[in-house]
């Protein structure tokens, strides 16, 4: 074989090693259930489960937090993020976890919230109408 069709050969299998590693790496989505059954970090995603408490004692421990999520399956489990607790996190609409189970808890690594947009309906229509007579 000639020096090119084996650096050729080696360039191709080295892309390929890369491709693999970086899918084998990258998260997948899934619910509390498929979070029991796989030892690898899954996407959660859910939302705040109000009726039951949430705790965070910053002057015992600042970087515990925990709290009940329900998943898009509606299975509730306990989260636990070793972190601070995000601002204004009880007025999140979707939350989306990334972590994996430890027993029965959900351990969190990263926490995105969706929330709730500032400008409603009702706001956008008043505004439309208060442009609509000033052009008249």
């Amino acid at each position: 074989m000639k020096k090119s069709s084996i650096f050729g050969l080696v360039v191709i299998a080295i892309a390929i090693a890369i491709i693999i590693s970086v899918y084998s790496n990258s998260s997948t989505y899934g619910s509390f259930k498929d979070a029991q059954n796989t030892t690898s970090e899954l996407h959660v995603v859910g939302h705040l489960n109000k009726e039951k408490q949430l705790f965070y004692d910053a002057t015992k421990d600042a970087n515990y937090f925990s709290f009940y999520m329900k998943d898009n399956k509606g299975e509730e489990c306990k989260v636990v993020f070793t972190g601070s607790k995000p601002q204004d996190f009880e007025r999140s609409e979707q939350i989306v976890l990334t972590g994996q189970m430890r027993g029965k808890e959900f351990h969190a690594s990263k926490i995105l919230m969706k929330c709730p947009s500032k400008y409603t309906q009702d706001k956008v229509e008043m505004t439309e109408f208060k442009a609509k007579q000033a052009n008249i």
